[in-house]
């Protein structure tokens, strides 16, 4: 019972980080309409940007995780503003241009780091245990830091002047635009907010799991199957999806193992879509 209770403990701490990605991937699709294959390349950047403040610089770790998540905001409204805007309408432009721009991000950190992984591990070691229960105090850390910036992102999304804008051109972007709605501000916000969940995630994790120029390849791909089950666009669905991800993928590795575990985790979100294609809390599209 209680390797039960810890691997849901395990499971909740990788839905919170799986939830600060699928914001940000859905906050892209769901305004911008845009699918960004360069999700994962943002992940490693702030790996990489707190990687270096910590180690290199001897920066605390907390302005670190400050710098990396800063970075990759300012990269990510940059893009948008610079190349990403200039083809925003052209749906197959976009998804190269995400992905090239991902291969130049993982080749460029390549060049300058070099393939094999940095001595990056977390600041804080050590295990909370309650009678015969374990939990890592990295976890715990995680979760706490990913569980209030995932609180700040509804705050903003929901309670603000700005979230409702965002919210309206994700439901019409010409009619908000008639409104009077600064697009040209708030398309690049919400695509570098984003990228700043991403870097702020992959700072946070990659002392834990591993970091290397490649380590966002999957993440991308739980990213992209976390907001297909929440319903593309949808936040509170992508919140719900990824923490049923974090606690099928926890639990299935322990019990079944690690190629059985991930077997598991996508038949059982295959199933989900034959039952709901337009995903959890996704809305339904009828043709005519």
């Amino acid at each position: 019972m209680e390797g039960f209770i810890a691997t849901g403990l395990i499971g909740i701490s990788l839905g919170s980080q799986y939830t600060l990605l699928a914001l940000g991937f859905t906050l892209i699709f769901g305004i911008l309409g845009v699918v960004n294959f360069a999700h994962g390349g943002f992940y490693v950047m702030g790996g990489y940007v707190a990687y270096y403040c910590s180690a290199v610089l001897g920066l605390p770790y907390v302005v670190a995780l400050l710098i990396a998540l800063a970075a990759t905001f300012v990269l990510g409204w940059l893009f948008e503003v610079l190349i990403l805007e200039r083809v925003i309408d052209d749906h197959q432009a976009t998804l190269m241009v995400t992905m090239g721009f991902y291969l130049v991000l993982a080749t460029g950190i390549l060049v300058i780091f070099g393939a094999e992984s940095p001595e990056f591990s977390f600041p804080i070691s050590g295990v909370w245990r309650v009678g015969d229960v374990y939990f890592p105090y990295a976890n715990m850390v995680v979760l706490g830091a990913c569980l209030a910036a995932i609180v700040f992102v509804f705050w903003l999304v929901y309670r603000t002047n700005v979230g409702r804008s965002l919210r309206a051109m994700a439901e019409d972007r010409t009619v908000a635009s008639a409104l009077g709605m600064p697009t040209k501000i708030l398309f690049p916000f919400a695509f570098a907010l984003a990228t700043g969940l991403a870097g702020l995630t992959g700072a946070l994790v990659t002392p834990i799991l591993a970091l290397a120029p490649h380590v966002g390849d999957p993440v991308l791909a739980f990213s992209f199957l976390t907001v297909i089950l929440g319903g593309l666009g949808s936040v509170t669905g992508a919140t719900i999806a990824a923490f049923i991800v974090g606690l099928i993928e926890a639990y299935a590795a322990v019990y079944l193992g690690g190629s059985k575990g991930a077997l598991t985790l996508f038949v059982l979100v295959l199933v989900i879509l034959v039952i709901r294609p337009q995903g959890l809390m996704g809305k339904e599209v009828r043709r005519a």
